[in-house]
């Protein structure tokens, strides 16, 4: 059994490489509770790795300190194992859009959330396993991002001089002038079917993505379903009107868009497709993927929040 019941994981590389430095004025309150066990990562992936031998290992609680790609390794490490040995999830969001943390009710100032997740209750949110057409399995807090905004997620990896939400404002621009592409898409959900070309398709368990985008404003973590949202093919321009709408979301009133919700969804296209996952890249540009499916799983982790 390890010496405490509670392993720290942080991303040195969060929010710019600051998290490593401002992780160090967390040590105080986590003496304070009682201590815990830290690592750092220094991988790719490097977390889920962490994650799954901390659940083998025995410990009760594992905290996620970092962004959302710290969060979704991190989830992803402790799906490897057993429900019954999964430990808690907590939060420390030191990201540029923390935006599961948020879904998830996480206090957004990193000394309160830690604070919390000492001391909080815990709940039940969904994750979705998503596979794809080559048999590559994932597990998905968050959104699933396929055309448009995953291609602003993997351009904004390229922007450096700004921070947080302008990152990804940034990136939208970019690729609204660049990548203006709108691959036919037939989706099958539990629900509904249709074929169609678009620009955007996003299957989301929290509200938001990209630090401030209200892809899905009726998506809770916690209702056993996901949303979707996806846009039809649009002009240049209407992209640029629709924008401001996502980010307040509100494009729900445009027939350009199409909402709905799912438990199951397959999604086969006509030419290779980038995907994000929690803002990591699935499938980025050169890659081959063209079919994928999720299945949503209902309270699979239990979070202090």
């Amino acid at each position: 059994m390890p010496k405490h019941e509670v392993k720290i994981i942080v991303n040195p590389n969060a929010d710019l490489g600051r998290a490593w430095q401002w992780a160090s004025e967390l040590h105080p309150i986590v003496k304070q509770y009682g201590g815990a066990d830290w690592s750092g990562t220094v991988y790719p992936t490097h977390a889920l790795e962490l994650a799954r031998q901390a659940a083998e290992a025995g410990y009760k609680l594992v905290i996620a300190v970092g962004g959302d790609g710290t969060v979704h390794e991190v989830i992803n490490g402790l799906m490897k194992v057993p429900v019954d040995r999964r430990p808690r999830l907590g939060i420390v969001p030191f990201g540029s859009g923390n935006d599961f943390a948020h879904a998830a009710g996480v206090n957004r100032n990193p000394r309160e959330a830690l604070r919390q997740v000492f001391t909080g209750k815990t709940k039940r949110v969904d994750v979705a396993r998503l596979e794809d057409d080559r048999g590559r399995v994932e597990f998905v807090d968050n959104t699933v991002g396929v055309g448009f905004d995953a291609t602003v997620n993997i351009r904004s990896r390229k922007i450096t001089m700004a921070r947080g939400f302008l990152i990804y404002l940034i990136a939208v621009l970019q690729t609204i002038i660049l990548n203006h592409e709108a691959p036919r898409m037939q989706v099958k959900t539990d629900r509904e079917r249709w074929d169609e070309e678009m620009l955007m398709l996003v299957m989301c368990n929290g509200e938001r993505e990209g630090g401030g985008f209200i892809v899905a404003p009726e998506a809770y973590p916690d209702d056993g379903i996901f949303d979707y949202a996806a846009i039809r093919r649009v002009s240049r321009a209407m992209m640029l009107r629709l924008i401001p709408e996502v980010m307040r979301g509100t494009h729900g009133r445009f027939r350009q868009v199409r909402l709905g919700k799912f438990s199951r969804l397959e999604l086969e296209t006509d030419r290779p497709i980038t995907i994000h996952t929690d803002g990591e890249i699935f499938a980025g540009f050169g890659t081959n993927v063209r079919r994928i499916s999720l299945q949503v799983l209902p309270g699979e982790i239990e979070v202090v929040v």
